[in-house]
């Protein structure tokens, strides 16, 4: 008889993935929350003010729902300030 390995302890258990309405509900957050993500550009203090979250909420449902924040845009070095040039 195959038994499966327990768990490690510090490793979340992801939430299981029901089919039906919990199933339906549990994709549509994590989906919107990526989609919110990735429209703020990873920022998560944004993202909860877009979708009318505590910051602290969304975090939260991030660890849940094991959305990961994008990492942020590269910082663009040697643009300068606007107008400068020429003056």
């Amino acid at each position: 008889m195959a038994t499966t390995p327990p768990l490690a302890a510090t490793e979340p258990a992801a939430p299981p993935r029901a089919v039906g309405y919990h199933g339906a509900v549990y994709e549509f957050k994590r989906r919107l929350i990526e989609a919110t993500l990735h429209q703020v550009r990873g920022n998560r203090t944004h993202a909860a003010r877009a979708l009318g979250l505590q910051r602290t909420y969304l975090l939260r449902l991030m660890r849940d729902l094991g959305v990961a924040a994008p990492p942020p845009p590269p910082v663009r070095r040697g643009a300068g300030i606007a107008g400068s040039a020429g003056n």
